[in-house]
């Protein structure tokens, strides 16, 4: 299974540069996932690597060998696209094995890997369908199954899940991390939808305006974001956002903004005084509040609650603190009134600082 090292790649259309010095590295056997709004130049990323797109400055190694310069057909790579891009005359094992039979493998290989692949993917009793007759996630199935018979070292995948409804989503993406399990190959995947980044990675990239922001694993990015636009990037619901000032008083730290007090622990506020003019913004999640009438004034936020939203087993509020608006998760069978003012502790260890001028993580 091939490493794939990407060296200060760069791309321009015209005068407009869109990637911007891309250092990557992405080991054997790895699940990684590139993650960002539209436009921040993860599905750009990937075309480089297949070779769909041309490489303005930079190189693509693969187990140290530059690839930039070779044909799609000679990358030892498999992709699977948004659009599920099948023959529609051709049935389903027709698909699938459209490149190998291109390849003039012989007839018992090709069936053999056919079959292999549709038991993995469970598509064995629809074999003989064509596209037409099946449905949206069985076709995405499809096109992951002609991607897999390819066998090739690096499969690589744009945005697969995007035309699917929010049922097969969530079903396709255990079927996914269930795939690569049992495959075992270098997978590279794009999309612009956290909770597939999450769920499915063994390591994100988080890109913006054509710039990595951060690299790491689900965990790390979600504890430890090193600015502002990762932690509200990762995370549903997102992350909060207040603004504030960092104070000494009697012998301890607070940051106090409009409608709020709190106080900073000894290891939050050295990182605190670090800050450009002592202006921070502060980060807390929703997960992070918890309903306390009895909390402390500078341990608490006081939250008017707006709107709340039932999902069964949670709720979410939507609350507001002074001008800004606070979104908090907690147990659906909370009492809660819309209208009400509420106590919400703040865990000391969930509280994230940003230098309000540079948004870098303190």
């Amino acid at each position: 299974m091939p490493k794939i090292h990407l060296e200060n790649l760069i791309k321009r259309y015209g005068d407009v540069q869109v990637l911007h010095g891309i250092e990557l590295e992405m080991a054997d056997n790895e699940f990684t996932v590139l993650v960002g709004p539209s436009g921040c130049g993860k599905s750009t990323t990937l075309r480089m690597i297949a070779g769909l797109e041309d490489v303005t400055e930079g190189e693509i190694y693969v187990d140290g060998n530059p690839v930039s310069h070779l044909e799609p057909k000679d990358r030892d790579l498999a992709m699977v696209f948004q659009d599920y891009a099948l023959y529609p005359h051709m049935n389903v094992a027709k698909n699938m094995s459209f490149a190998l039979r291109l390849q003039k493998r012989p007839k018992a290989e090709i069936d053999a890997k056919v079959r292999d692949v549709a038991a993995t993917l469970g598509l064995t009793d629809y074999l003989l369908r064509k596209p037409g007759e099946l449905s949206g996630g069985q076709r995405q199935r499809v096109a992951m199954g002609r991607a897999l018979t390819r066998d090739a070292g690096i499969f690589l995948f744009d945005e697969p899940l995007s035309n699917l409804d929010a049922k097969l989503r969530g079903q396709m993406r255990a079927e996914l991390a269930l795939m690569s399990q049992r495959v075992q190959k270098n997978m590279i995947y794009v999309t612009h939808d956290q909770i597939e980044a999450m769920t499915l990675a063994d390591r994100i990239v988080v890109m913006h305006s054509g710039y990595i922001q951060q690299q790491g694993t689900p965990q790390e990015l979600f504890k430890r974001p090193v600015n502002k636009f990762v932690a509200g990037f990762l995370g549903m619901p997102p992350m909060n956002f207040l603004e504030g000032t960092i104070e000494d008083r009697g012998g301890q730290t607070f940051i106090t903004g409009d409608g709020f007090d709190l106080v900073l622990t000894e290891e939050r506020a050295a990182s605190a005084k670090t800050a450009q003019k002592r202006h921070v913004t502060l980060g807390v999640r929703p997960s992070d509040l918890t309903y306390a009438p009895d909390s402390a004034p500078d341990q608490a936020l006081e939250l008017n609650v707006m709107v709340s939203e039932y999902v069964g087993a949670q709720s979410v509020l939507l609350c507001t603190c002074g001008a800004a608006k606070v979104m908090v998760e907690l147990g659906s069978d909370t009492p809660v009134a819309l209208g009400q003012t509420l106590k919400f502790a703040v865990n000391p260890a969930g509280i994230h600082l940003f230098d309000r001028e540079s948004e870098v993580a303190l």
